[in-house]
């Protein structure tokens, strides 16, 4: 296809094209030479008759006699995109079988990976895994080889996506499934979100636990309080595993104290969309009378750095306060920097 018929398909079809198509509708024909006639007779251009034939057949929407190549007739548009997506679908289905096949046939090798020592890793119960392949192949792993119970902290689970959720609830229900207990916490913020809403439903329907904190320690995954992941801290997809008894008891400590101060996870409409907001603006508060960044607030209250900048204005109009010193002053006058 040459650049003017490229542009055509953003704009509408270029007037032969247009032409043709009308006359094969009306005419059953596939005739180049009797096509010409018809557009010079509309003041258009004869010799692109053939050309004009030739792209609507790419486009599907004219097939001709297979007795005689000079007849055909013409389909809808929406006949001829089923009859150009069919093909494209069913290669997208191939791919994605292939590559979930290589996948599973790859993850195999994983337990052969981690056994042997490499310079990031030592000999002392903690792995390094450096990309977002490798911490995928190891959670499903340990996912696959999970006995009794799951800890779990996400934070920031206001802005996850449903195609993760999606991912995540085939994990769960496969644990579930075999009586492993999950525990998750959540961030408040994962209230104001529909797909984690659903997810929490649905999982929750499976045996699944969840509650929210306005404040998480941040993200961490333990299985069968043996194996533990925790981020690395150069902000990279990789991943820490950590084996070693008093580091991953320490964590689910840690974990547990947290469980212990969350509560149910229920939608921030049923609780109360007003009630739910003004606590998460009490939690930032506290965070700025303790002179916090705002970079460091937004992480350990789930939200993005702009919308928690436009919380930490939105505060201090309503304190009427011009810095952060004097908004925390007015905030302990006005006895919001309590405890609950």
């Amino acid at each position: 296809m040459d650049i003017s018929s490229a542009q055509s398909t953003l704009d509408g079809p270029d007037p032969i094209e247009a032409a043709a198509y009308a006359w094969v509708l009306e005419h059953g024909l596939l005739d180049p030479a009797a096509l010409a006639g018809h557009l010079a007779r509309q003041g258009l251009d004869p010799l692109a008759a053939a050309p004009a034939l030739a792209r609507l057949a790419a486009l599907r929407l004219v097939h001709p006699d297979p007795q005689d190549p000079t007849r055909g007739h013409a389909v809808g548009p929406e006949a001829a995109v089923n009859s150009l997506a069919g093909p494209i679908e069913a290669e997208i289905a191939r791919r994605q079988e292939e590559l979930a096949h290589n996948r599973a046939r790859l993850a195999g090798f994983l337990p052969y990976y981690l056994s042997v020592p490499r310079p990031q890793e030592g000999g002392d119960g903690v792995h390094v895994v450096t990309t977002l392949a490798e911490v995928r192949a190891a959670l499903e792993q340990a996912s696959a080889e999970c006995r009794s119970e799951v800890l779990a902290s996400q934070p920031g689970g206001g802005s996850r996506q449903p195609e993760a959720m999606q991912d995540a609830l085939r994990r769960d229900h496969a644990l579930l499934s075999r009586g492993v207990r999950m525990r998750t916490l959540y961030h408040h913020t994962a209230r104001f979100n529909g797909p984690s809403q659903a997810y929490v439903e649905a999982a929750a329907g499976l045996g699944g636990e969840y509650r929210t904190a306005h404040e998480l320690f941040g993200r961490l995954i333990v299985f069968d309080r043996e194996l533990a992941f925790v981020p690395l801290c150069d902000g990279s997809w990789g991943a820490v595993m950590v084996r070693q008894e008093s580091l991953v008891a320490y964590l689910c400590e840690i974990f547990e104290q947290a469980w212990a101060q969350a509560r149910p996870f229920v939608s921030a409409a049923e609780e109360g969309l007003e009630q739910v907001a003004q606590e998460i603006d009490r939690t930032i508060l506290r965070m700025l009378a303790a002179g916090l960044k705002d970079e460091t607030i937004a992480r350990r209250v789930g939200l993005s750095l702009r919308t928690a900048r436009r919380h930490i204005a939105d505060i201090m109009e309503q304190l009427g306060a011009e810095s952060r010193f004097q908004a925390g002053y007015a905030a302990a006058r006005a006895g919001l920097l309590e405890e609950d």
